[in-house]
């Protein structure tokens, strides 16, 4: 089992261990800063932390001990205008990945608005990835939650670092092949319900949630869709939309085992109406055969007058595939060690959390 989670909140990054069958409150850092992503990187153990600051702007900081010290290192950012002209500003870093284990420095960030940023060197400094940013279709990329559309999901492939898969909400799936010089689209199968009917197949306002890929078969992708839950047999090529899953096919997280492609979790809610758990009773939906059948799970967690709703990044699972982690919007963090099967309240009333990952 994994040591120990980051949780990202607003009001601070804290960090849990076990400590025998329960878990235990062992850090906090950035006491009363909203933190919006954290990245525990695999390949060196560095541990980032992206704090979304409104007025003053997004921050990043970099640990090499697993927090003891932090270090402010340069967060993403657009180059400056031309005197007289208005530019685009970084509003936040949505979502920080590690490069390629043959990449030892790169790490990948998308921020809203819609931008791509690359670091070769740890995050000393960061390079907008234009050809993505200059794409004509970005124009038609719209908010989906937030004013502007924003990159949540990259997804390295991870026997060959140069392909890239992205999700945009709302602009749909982008994929390249060469370390980001040129993209193409991969939404066909999806389906935007909430666009005219002549318009429901356009890839550039198609809304994935959040996307995930299985590590030992990257070309299995998990998408949880504002349409439903979508799952590509061919890196995006191709989607198949899932059209019975439990309680509700709308939510915002997803996770799959990091070696059963067909084994992925999702968390049930209302859709646009009221954003609350599906009929307030929360719950895991589970499949293992590709999504032919789904489990529902709700062993250990509220049953009534729930109102937890688990953002994109606040779904984890461990290396091992056993261990979940789930932290919602009303400050509860979840720990399963049995895949779903049942949950153990780690700890309540924390801040709104935003993500957790395991390290």
């Amino acid at each position: 089992m994994s040591q120990r989670i980051h949780v990202a909140t607003r009001k601070g990054l804290l960090q849990f261990e076990p400590a025998g069958n329960d878990w235990r409150l062992v850090r906090q850092d950035f006491l009363g800063e909203p933190v919006s992503m954290v990245l525990a990187d695999p390949r060196d153990g560095r541990l980032y932390a992206a704090l979304h600051l409104g007025h003053f702007g997004p921050k990043l900081w970099r640990s090499a001990d697993g927090g003891q010290l932090w270090e402010e290192i340069p967060a993403p950012a657009f180059a400056a205008a031309d005197e007289g002209e208005d530019g685009p500003s970084v509003d936040m870093i949505w979502c920080l990945e590690p490069g390629g284990t043959d990449q030892p420095g790169t790490l990948w960030a998308g921020t809203i608005p819609g931008g791509l940023f690359r670091s070769r060197d740890h995050g000393d400094s960061w390079q907008l990835v234009d050809s993505l940013w200059q794409r004509p279709e970005r124009a038609n990329w719209f908010g989906g939650g937030y004013d502007q559309p924003g990159i949540h999901s990259i997804s390295v492939d991870p026997r060959d670092s140069r392909r890239l898969t992205l999700a945009v909400s709302c602009g749909g799936v982008w994929h390249s092949e060469d370390e980001g010089a040129s993209w193409n689209y991969r939404t066909r199968g999806m389906r935007a319900a909430y666009m005219p009917p002549e318009r429901v197949e356009e890839p550039d306002i198609q809304d994935p949630h959040r996307m995930v890929a299985c590590p030992v078969e990257p070309e299995r992708l998990w998408v949880q869709h504002h349409n439903g839950i979508f799952v590509s047999a061919d890196r995006g090529l191709n989607w198949k939309e899932i059209e019975h899953a439990g309680p509700s096919t709308f939510g915002f997280a997803v996770a799959v085992h990091p070696s059963n492609p067909d084994c992925a979790w999702f968390v049930p809610a209302v859709k646009d109406e009221c954003r609350v758990p599906a009929d307030q009773h929360l719950r895991v939906t589970r499949t293992r055969d590709g999504g032919q059948s789904f489990d529902v799970l709700e062993q250990g967690l509220p049953q009534q007058h729930c109102y937890d709703l688990v953002y994109r990044h606040g779904l984890d699972v461990d290396s091992s595939g056993q261990c979940l982690a789930m932290g919602s919007t009303t400050g509860h963090l979840w720990v399963s060690k049995d895949q779903g099967d049942s949950w153990q309240l780690v700890a309540g009333y924390l801040p709104p959390i935003f993500a957790v990952r395991f390290a």
